[in-house]
């Protein structure tokens, strides 16, 4: 089953985060949350991996929508972008927001969610052009 959205970009990683946060934002989305995994693991248990970046992007109209058709939803919001770096660049990795319907077993999410990943392959897709 496949998770993501996934781009690859020939950036160094804190160039990288700057264009994803305004691809998003170009999508409707805003950054509500970040997690700085490598500063995380380093503090808290001494262990060092590359650049990690967690993003939760929320665009709040598809949030509102999405939990007007299920309380419940609000469990797997916002959708998690990954920023990572890799050999040779950054990896950019979104949520798939078909996983909404397809963990809920909703149908009645399938439009926002249908929205929502257009949006983020949107987004990721300026990050190529």
């Amino acid at each position: 089953m496949d998770h993501g959205i996934t781009v690859t970009l020939a950036l160094p990683f804190t160039a990288a985060v700057e264009h994803v946060r305004s691809a998003l934002a170009g999508q409707g989305f805003g950054v509500l949350t970040e997690i700085d995994v490598r500063a995380t693991l380093r503090a808290k248990i001494g262990e060092e991996i590359e650049d990690y970046l967690i993003l939760g992007a929320c665009n709040p109209p598809l949030a509102h929508r999405a939990l007007e058709a299920d309380r419940h939803i609000g469990l797997l919001l916002p959708c998690n972008v990954v920023v990572r770096a890799v050999d040779g660049g950054t990896l950019v990795e979104a949520m798939d927001p078909q996983l909404l319907v397809r963990v809920t077993g909703k149908p009645e999410l399938a439009a926002v969610a249908d929205e929502a990943a257009t949006r983020l392959r949107a987004a990721l897709d300026a990050l190529t052009t």
